[in-house]
């Protein structure tokens, strides 16, 4: 079907709009030739000599038309019209976009073919590589590869596209990669990019390691070769740590930074640059994994246990996932480096497709800092009683008072940003709710004598100074989670003198200078000290510990160490305090230091009661009637288990567009499938959710394969 001509849709497209009948064709002299309608006067319009055919993919929104659809190109068309450049088609009696994808020489449609309308540029900005990548992830995600490019080719910056294309840079200088040999077969794994093999890796860096500058000398070692390199990072605060460490290795002009939050102009600018090879490494975020570099030879996921790596719109991939695929249909090297482990980066290193690149438990101990919990030992605990329910236990005060003496800074990681982003009743413990619209209430700061403000609704904004507990009517609140915000405050009356600093929401700090100060930073906003910071303290550990999340511990972990990798090694005074039972796995793998331990023993745990990785399990959204019809529809393989149906996970909202239902009403199927029969589950809820939108089918619908969140 893929290569029939839309003729159903096309007459029908006529019909409504009125457009002529089709233009009938004839042969003259071997080619094709159009005379016009019958009663028009119009020049005759002859088709390309050689490869007459073009294979086009429109770009639409609805799944049963992810196909490629054949059109004549006309011959003053035949130059332009390559491979992977844009084209407009007229499709339905409208004219809609799409892609080039070949020329061919006849088509198997039996009917009438339409007419290429335009080429809109003659770049071809879908090359091979990438189309074959964007069909992989469009069938690992039950999705349409219209979905797909969307997020791998940028809408078009006419004015930018008709620049001159700066001429290539020479290779880099050879990078001094001596800083890999503190790692277990650090040395072999660079010889293999040296002498151009593919290795592929997970990488466990040491704490305090100079990770942007390891993964530039990696880029300038496959550079040398003559191939490219992609770096995908989750968030801007490391894609500017990444390129300016590239730039120190490899120069300026070969290395391009992408990003959402650049201009059109610019980042379509740095992205042909990418496409058109005149700078060899792509340091990006999550889009950037689909970056049309020529060559590839190495692709890079940094943090992949960082949610920004998950894409929020359908079809909902993965950077690490797309990632492993890109570097397994090109044969390209792969890193996926991290200070933590994730379950997902074990179970490559368990099935042998990578392998593990870490340093011996002696190097780690030498490089890791201090770490301290809660009653690590009953004579800490009897001289400090209140510790366990103390948010700054006096193991903490100790710890930041010495480093600050000692001219060292202090980095207070904290979940949440704002005040006291969270509200309960000071009698009975329920939860502040708003009287107008059952939204949480928060208490933001203000200028007066204790900094707060006046309990406020975080969904509609309207203040009540006169709440009344809905449960048990009392007046008194109490904070469940108190923010960065307080608690720069309460760190400024406890350390006078000495500046705070904060880092998160809007404001998020890539570096601070070095010396004694209080840094204050919500997770994942943690700016770098050079030097490293003095003491660390992890506070809230329970609220990041007690979340209803199949990754709750795996992230606390990851967490942890980020910022843990920040602060100094023991030897140099570095200490980490958690305030979190010292008895709590999570909090031991902290203190050993032993990330790899926790994922192994994790995705053990995965094993046991069949969840992902260790299975395939997509995610059903939407309406009952809506999930019972696809599923109904769709021909699961045999091993395929339901799950439910079930509650969204909290806080999580369904995208459906026009048709929002309460969300009360929108449930969640699980489908899980063994690894083996995972291309299969994909597969045929693809093809069901196909037929579902070409029988025009009613309700909301969302599915997901294996999603960051399954509840």
């Amino acid at each position: 079907m893929g290569a029939h001509g839309p003729r159903r849709e096309a007459a029908r497209g006529r019909r409504a709009l009125g457009d002529p009948p089709a233009e009938p064709l004839t042969v003259v002299g071997g080619r094709l030739v159009s005379f016009g309608s019958v009663g028009r006067v119009t020049a005759a319009r002859e088709a390309a000599p050689t490869l007459p055919v073009a294979r086009v993919l429109p770009i639409l929104q609805v799944a049963h038309l992810d196909r490629e659809f054949d059109y004549l190109v006309p011959v003053e068309l035949d130059e332009q019209a390559r491979p992977g450049v844009r084209v407009r088609i007229r499709f339905s009696g409208r004219l809609v976009d799409g892609f080039l994808l070949d020329r061919i020489d006849t088509s198997e449609h039996p009917g009438k073919l339409g007419w290429l309308e335009r080429v809109v540029s003659s770049e071809p900005v879908l090359t091979p590589e990438v189309a074959r990548l964007v069909d992989a992830v469009a069938a690992r995600y039950a999705g349409t590869r219209a979905d797909v490019l969307r997020l791998a080719v940028p809408p078009r910056h006419a004015r930018v596209e008709a620049e001159q294309a700066p001429d290539a840079a020479p290779p880099p200088e050879e990078p001094d990669v001596s800083a890999w040999s503190a790692y277990r077969y650090g040395d072999s794994f660079v010889s293999a990019l040296i002498n151009g093999r593919s290795p592929r890796a997970v990488w466990q860096a040491l704490p305090g390691e100079d990770w942007p500058t390891r993964l530039a000398e990696l880029a300038a070692v496959v550079a040398r070769n003559g191939r490219s390199t992609v770096i995908v990072v989750p968030d801007q605060k490391d894609l500017d740590r990444v390129a300016a460490a590239g730039a120190a290795v490899l120069g300026e002009d070969l290395v391009v930074p992408l990003a959402a939050g650049l201009g059109p102009a610019m980042r379509y600018r740095r992205w042909l640059a990418a496409l058109r090879g005149t700078a060899t490494v792509v340091v990006g975020t999550r889009a950037s994994v689909f970056a049309p570099v020529p060559d590839l030879g190495l692709i890079v996921v940094w943090d992949d246990g960082d949610d920004l790596h998950a894409e929020p719109r359908a079809p909902y991939p993965h950077a690490r996932e797309v990632a492993l695929l890109r570097a397994h249909g090109t044969g390209a090297a792969a890193v996926v480096g991290s200070h933590s482990r994730t379950v997902e980066a074990q179970a490559l290193v368990d099935s042998g497709w990578a392998s593990d690149l870490v340093a011996d438990r002696p190097v780690v101990r030498s490089r890791a800092p201090h770490v301290v919990a809660l009653a690590d030992s009953d004579h800490a605990l009897a001289r400090d009683p209140g510790a366990r329910a103390a948010r700054l236990p006096g193991i903490a005060f100790s710890a930041a008072r010495e480093a600050l003496a000692a001219g060292n800074g202090v980095l207070v990681q904290v979940p949440r940003r704002g005040y006291v982003p969270s509200l309960a009743c000071g009698k009975c413990r329920a939860p502040a709710r708003c009287r107008r619209c059952n939204g949480p209430l928060s208490l933001p700061s203000a200028a007066g004598p204790d900094g707060a403000g006046t309990p406020s609704c975080r969904w509609c904004g309207v203040a009540d100074a006169t709440h009344r507990c809905n449960v048990c009517g009392s007046r008194q609140l109490r904070a469940v989670v108190v923010g960065a915000g307080r608690t720069a405050e309460e760190l400024g009356r406890a350390f006078p003198g000495v500046p705070v600093r904060t880092s998160g929401g809007g404001e998020v700090l890539r570096d601070v200078a070095p010396g004694p100060a209080l840094v204050v930073s919500t997770v994942g906003a943690e700016p770098v000290m050079p030097g490293g910071y003095g003491a660390a303290l992890l506070l809230d550990g329970w609220a990041l510990l007690g979340r209803a999340d199949l990754r709750a511990e795996e992230e606390t972990l990851r967490r942890w160490m980020t910022a843990g990798a920040l602060v100094r090694a023991a030897a140099d005074g570095g200490r980490v305090v958690v305030v979190a039972d010292s008895g709590i796995p999570v909090v031991q793998a902290l203190v050993r230091w032993d990330p790899v331990g926790a994922a192994q023993s994790q995705l053990a745990q995965r094993a046991e009661v069949h969840f992902p990785p260790t299975v395939h399990m997509a995610a059903v959204d939407g309406t009952r009637s809506a999930i019972d019809a696809l599923l109904g529809a769709a021909a699961l393989p045999a091993e395929a288990e339901l799950l439910g149906p079930v509650p969204l996970p909290p806080g999580e909202r369904v995208p459906f567009g026009g048709e929002d239902p309460e969300p009360d009403e929108v449930e969640r199927m699980l489908v899980r499938v063994p690894r083996e029969s995972g291309a299969a589950l994909s597969r045929a809820l693809r093809e069901a959710q196909s037929g579902r939108a070409a029988r025009k089918e009613p309700g909301p619908l969302r599915v997901q394969i294996d999603p960051l969140r399954i509840g």
